[in-house]
């Protein structure tokens, strides 16, 4: 390992930055090195421009590809090396914006009875109906199932955040027959190994076996269960179970106003700046002081203008 590689690595956990990350981080910076046959700390601007239009142009890559070199680059640069100059004018391009494809009930039917596996159709299931990342679902553990709230603790997911999110009674029934069958004592979904939770692999082996016996034609993984059904059951927010509080499935505040843009995004943002030109936006409390502020009318002309 050379000792550009180990600073690196040593700067990310640092910064807490998760060992999925890590290892991204690197094998992008490490394409990147032996593209030019040199260490980064001898490439510059230039450099890292003839790579990206390498990527974009002749490689092809996805925006998401492009986004996690880019990420990686500059954080070998701003924070490894401290010469965050060389990164500092090279900007993400625009996101391409798809709809996710999802499964329709009766895919989604025949998805499930082709798991033959009950702790396999247990794991899938809970992410399906409570819109977990497979990632979240393999780590859950016993503690995390809350029957008295009706949520379930997802602990540090995406960016090390924690968060709840709705546990339906059908889905707490499967899980409660799953404990009696399994008895696990601390992680939930146990590996073969009885110590480890059970592999994010394998899971997705199951679903690609299940999405051939079943005959669908589309490319089933977890996370396309993600989208299929729990964001349609749920909405943007839902009541706990207890009716006393309201939960999303994620920490974004405005999740409403981004589901709604991403289906009608032009005719929103328009009715939206009508409406405030026309003085129909109520701002209660604190916000009232942007009713005529120039600084919401140019971030409205701005989000108009992206369409």
């Amino acid at each position: 390992m050379t000792p550009l590689r180990q600073r690196m690595i040593e700067d990310m956990e640092l910064r807490n930055l998760s060992p999925k990350t890590i290892k991204l981080y690197i094998d992008n910076v490490s394409r990147f090195a032996r593209h030019f046959g040199k260490s980064p700390e001898v490439l510059g601007p230039e450099a890292i421009r003839t790579y990206l239009l390498y990527l974009v142009q002749d490689r092809q890559v996805a925006w998401g590809t492009y986004k996690q070199v880019l990420a990686a680059l500059r954080f070998l640069y701003r924070n490894t090396l401290q010469r965050g100059e060389i990164v500092h004018d090279i900007r993400c391009p625009r996101p391409e914006r798809h709809l996710p494809e999802v499964l329709s009930f009766d895919e989604v039917r025949r998805f499930f009875q082709a798991v033959h596996s009950f702790k396999h159709r247990t794991i899938l299931m809970t992410a399906y109906a409570a819109g977990l990342r497979i990632s979240e679902a393999v780590r859950l553990r016993v503690c995390d199932i809350d029957s008295q709230r009706m949520v379930i603790h997802v602990v540090q997911s995406k960016r090390n955040k924690d968060r709840y999110t709705l546990l339906s009674p059908l889905l707490l029934q499967m899980l409660r027959h799953y404990w009696w069958a399994a008895r696990p004592d601390d992680w939930l979904f146990l590996g073969p190994s009885r110590v480890k939770p059970i592999a994010v692999g394998t899971v997705q082996q199951v679903c690609r076996d299940a999405r051939n016996e079943a005959g669908l034609d589309k490319a089933v993984t977890p996370h396309m269960l993600r989208h299929s059904f729990a964001p349609a059951l749920r909405g943007p927010f839902r009541r706990t179970g207890d009716r006393t509080r309201w939960v999303a499935g994620g920490a974004d505040f405005f999740l409403p106003v981004r589901v709604l843009s991403r289906l009608f995004r032009g005719k929103f943002l328009d009715l939206l700046r009508q409406a405030y030109v026309a003085g129909k936006l109520k701002f209660p409390g604190q916000l009232a002081s942007t009713v005529n502020s120039a600084d919401f009318k140019r971030l409205l002309n701005r989000s108009v203008q992206t369409e």
